[in-house]
C-alpha cells in the first residue's frame, strides 16, 4: 500500500504531446498531472485515442513531451533510466533466444557480470512460474507463457518503477485472469522486486481488481478527467456489491466520455475525425437483439450477463449502435431508438438496406470513401490513401482501427468490396 505522505517516485507536470508539423498538429495530450507514489499500483484507464499507451512512454522515458516536464526519484527525467522497466502488450521477446537469454538480456544491457545475471534470471523465472522453461524458445511457448517471460525480463533488473502497458489483453480470458492473480499474489507478498506500478488498461473490471488508483483519460486530446481510490481490500472479488459499485460509475463516466467524443467529432473535419470503434457487425446485431428482447432498453450490466461478457467489453459495440444511432448510451444504459428496433425486427436484407442507409447519413468517412471512389474512373483506389488522410487528424493506430472499422461496415452493407491481396477498395454500388 501507497504512503501519500512520502514524496512521489514519478511526478509528470502540465505533460501535453503534439504530433505532426505545425500545418497538421495532432495534440494527443493536453496538461496531464500525474503522480506515481511509493508502494502503489497506479492504473490509467481510457478508451482508445485517449493517449494512455504514449503517455506511458513519456513517463518510461521513450518519448519527450512537447510540453511539461518529468520527475523520476525528485530528478528531471530526459531519457531512458536505471528503474525504471516495461512489459509490453506483445510480448516484444527475441525469438532466437531462449527463455533464459532473454530474461538475461537486460541484465547484459547493465553490464552485470555473467555469474550474477544468470543467478538473477534463473531466480526471476522461477518466481514467475517458468521453472523448467529455461532452454524454450518463445515459439515453443504459450501466450501466457511468453508473457511471463515479460514479466521476468521486466522484474530481474529490480526495477524502481514497473510500467505495463495493457499486459493482459492479448491473452485468452482465462490466461489472463491466472496472470493476473499470480502478480497480485507476488505483489501483497512483496515478492515482486519493485516499489510502484504504473498499469496502462482498457479493462475498467481490471483495473479495480488491481489498483489502489485509478486514472480516467477523456480524449482528444488525452486529459485527465476523474481521479478514483480504490479502498477494498486485497484479494478483491468482483461479485462483492462496492466492486461492482465502482466498475459501475467507472463505467458510467466513460459512456458519458464516449457520448460527448461523439458528438464533438461530428462537426470536426466534416465528421471525417470521429473514431470508429472495434465493433464488428456480428457483434452490433448481438446488441440489437440483446437489448430488443429486454424490451428495447437494458442496463449495461444485465446485458453484458445476456450475452457472455463483462461490461468493459461492451464498450465498443454500445458506441457503434450510438454513432449509428441504432441505439442511445446514458449513464449505465443502453436503448435502441427508433431506427434501432425497426432494425431489430428486419430480417437480413432489410438490416442490410437500413445498415447502409445509417452508414452514409452518420458515418461521414464511409459516405467520403464511396464518393472518393466514384470519382475514380475504375471506382477503386488503395486503403492507404484513406488511411493516410486519416493520420492528418488521429494517431496512427486510431486511424488503422478506424479504417478497419469502416471498410468491414461498408463490406456488410455492400457499398464497396475490399481486395486482401491487393489492399484496395473498390465501389460497388451503382
Amino acid at each position: 500500500m501507497s504512503e501519500p505522505s512520502k514524496p512521489p517516485v514519478l511526478e509528470l507536470s502540465q505533460v501535453s504531446m503534439t504530433f505532426g508539423g505545425a500545418d497538421q498538429p495532432l495534440k494527443v495530450l493536453e496538461g496531464v498531472d500525474l503522480s506515481l507514489r511509493d508502494g502503489e499500483i497506479l492504473g490509467l484507464l481510457g478508451r482508445s485515442g485517449s493517449g494512455k499507451s504514449t503517455l506511458l512512454r513519456i513517463a518510461a522515458g521513450l518519448m519527450k513531451p512537447t510540453s511539461g516536464s518529468v520527475r523520476y526519484l525528485g530528478r528531471p527525467l530526459e531519457g531512458p533510466s536505471e528503474g525504471l522497466a516495461m512489459v509490453f502488450q506483445t510480448f516484444a521477446l527475441f525469438p532466437w533466444l531462449t527463455v533464459l537469454q532473454n530474461v538475461e538480456a537486460g541484465l547484459d544491457a547493465l553490464g552485470v557480470k555473467p555469474v550474477e545475471a544468470r543467478t538473477r534470471a534463473l531466480a526471476a523465472i522461477d518466481l514467475i512460474g517458468l521453472k523448467g522453461f529455461e532452454h524454450a524458445y518463445p515459439r515453443e511457448l504459450s501466450g501466457g507463457m511468453r508473457q511471463r517471460v515479460g514479466f521476468a525480463r521486466a522484474t530481474v533488473i529490480r526495477p524502481t518503477i514497473l510500467l505495463m502497458d495493457e499486459p493482459f489483453s492479448a491473452l485468452d480470458v482465462l490466461t489472463a485472469e491466472t496472470l493476473r492473480t499470480d502478480f497480485l499474489d507476488l505483489w501483497a507478498g512483496g515478492q515482486l522486486p519493485t516499489r510502484s506500478v504504473l498499469m496502462v488498461t482498457h479493462n475498467i473490471e481490471e483495473a479495480v481488481l488491481m489498483c489502489d488508483r485509478i486514472l480516467v483519460l477523456a480524449s482528444s486530446p488525452g486529459r485527465i478527467s476523474l481521479e478514483l481510490p480504490v479502498n477494498l481490500p486485497q484479494p478483491r472479488d468482483r461479485l462483492d456489491s462496492a466492486f461492482r459499485d465502482l466498475v459501475d460509475e467507472i463505467y458510467s463516466t466513460l459512456t458519458a466520455r464516449a457520448v460527448e467524443s461523439i458528438r464533438a467529432h461530428k462537426d470536426v473535419h466534416g465528421g471525417l475525425a470521429q473514431p470508429l470503434p472495434a465493433a464488428s457487425v456480428i457483434q452490433i446485431e448481438a446488441m440489437v437483439d440483446a437489448l430488443s428482447a429486454s424490451g428495447g432498453q437494458a442496463a449495461l450490466r444485465a446485458l453484458a450477463a445476456r450475452l457472455h461478457t463483462r461490461v468493459g467489453e461492451l464498450m465498443p459495440t454500445g458506441e457503434a449502435l450510438h454513432i449509428l444511432e441504432f441505439g442511445e448510451i446514458s449513464g449505465g444504459s443502453i436503448a435502441l431508438t427508433a431506427a434501432g428496433r425497426v432494425f431489430a425486427r428486419g430480417d437480413r436484407e432489410a438490416r442490410r438496406r437500413l445498415f447502409a442507409e445509417h452508414l452514409i447519413r452518420f458515418v461521414p468517412l464511409a459516405a467520403h470513401i464511396e464518393r472518393v471512389l466514384n470519382e475514380r474512373p475504375n471506382r477503386s483506389a488503395p486503403v492507404k490513401r484513406f488511411e493516410s488522410e486519416l493520420e492528418d487528424h488521429l494517431q496512427p493506430q486510431d486511424a488503422e482501427q478506424t479504417l478497419h472499422t469502416a471498410v468491414a461496415w461498408c463490406r456488410y452493407a455492400e457499398i464497396l468490396a475490399y481486395d486482401y491481396r491487393a489492399r484496395t477498395v473498390t465501389a460497388v454500388r451503382t
